[in-house]
């Protein structure tokens, strides 16, 4: 009896479908995950091991980058292996325990990933409108302060949602139509209220919004500063320091608020928008960003080639 009523409250495991609808195709999806997943562990770490090995870039900026190349590494780890474990070898089966861990992790480094950006853009809007006191702002200290707060924060955003589904029955509910576990997909299963989740959801949500507007408001003054300078060249230059934490912000967060958007009003979308672009915003960020870098950033990429290069030399 007792097995029985636990084995409905929590079931042992739930059926990733993968992308619902494009089940036929899903071996060939396969391919570009994999593509995508291999660029972003190379690009991630041979960034990482560049600023470790080279002293010129033992600066906040790099160190920055960093910690968003550690997430990047983290967050399509804890999503493209079991991507391509449902694509090619029909491996859906995930335990409960293991789904739980799989969203904490994903959620943890999109929280992450999101105030580290924020942090940049601190570092640009110190670097380009207060340039003399950059190295008294920016210390050691200071970075190692972010950092343990970026992971409290992430931590708080993310750690309730586990208990919020420990709470819930699912009533033998284990199907998911999608390819990773995340937290409204396991909610919905319920058979029970969700409201708590919902609303928290929406708070977790209302805090990435909030972390765009300091992004945008720190861009607002970088700019203005920019725009004061007395010549083109001074402000192409200022512009330029600017460009690749640009792109790596749209690569972040314009499809994860496309995603937001078709899930919460996209009613009429085929499920199947919904799940691949849920997992563009997971995979495409940690490929594009040190490919955002290594090609805007000349330090690194003169260092990266000459990694890659050594033996033609």
């Amino acid at each position: 009896m007792s097995i029985s009523n636990n084995t409905q409250f929590h079931p042992s495991s739930f059926l990733l479908v993968g992308i619902p609808g494009l089940e036929d195709v899903h071996i060939w999806i396969g391919f570009p995950f994999l593509f995508v997943y291999l660029v972003a562990l190379l690009g991630n770490t041979a960034i990482l091991f560049v600023i470790q090995t080279e002293n010129s870039l033992h600066e906040p900026m790099y160190y920055f980058l960093a910690m968003l190349d550690t997430i990047d590494l983290g967050l399509c780890t804890a999503t493209i292996p079991k991507m391509l474990g449902i694509f090619w070898f029909n491996l859906r089966d995930i335990s409960f325990g293991s789904c739980l861990s799989q969203m904490f992790f994903i959620h943890f480094f999109t929280a992450m990933e999101s105030i580290v950006l924020v942090a940049m853009a601190f570092d640009r809007y110190i670097a380009i409108c207060k340039p003399l006191r950059y190295t008294m702002i920016l210390t050691s200290k200071i970075i190692s302060i972010i950092a343990g707060i970026a992971i409290l924060r992430s931590l708080c955003m993310v750690a309730p949602l586990v208990f919020f589904l420990l709470r819930l029955p699912f009533c033998g509910h284990h199907i998911i139509p999608h390819t990773y576990c995340e937290h409204m997909g396991i909610a919905r299963l319920a058979c029970a209220s969700i409201k708590v989740n919902i609303v928290f959801g929406l708070g977790d949500m209302s805090i990435l919004l909030l972390d765009v507007l300091l992004i945008v408001m720190s861009y607002v003054r970088i700019l203005n500063a920019v725009f004061s300078l007395p010549s083109w060249e001074a402000r192409l230059k200022a512009l330029n320091t600017c460009g690749s934490h640009i792109g790596v912000i749209l690569a972040f967060f314009t499809p994860a608020f496309f995603s937001f958007l078709t899930h919460r009003f996209g009613h009429n979308v085929p499920q199947y928008i919904h799940i691949f672009l849920a997992n563009l915003y997971v995979v495409v960020p940690p490929a594009l960003n040190p490919v955002i870098y290594g090609v805007r950033t000349k330090q690194i990429r003169e260092r990266v080639l000459r990694i890659f290069f050594k033996k033609d030399s």
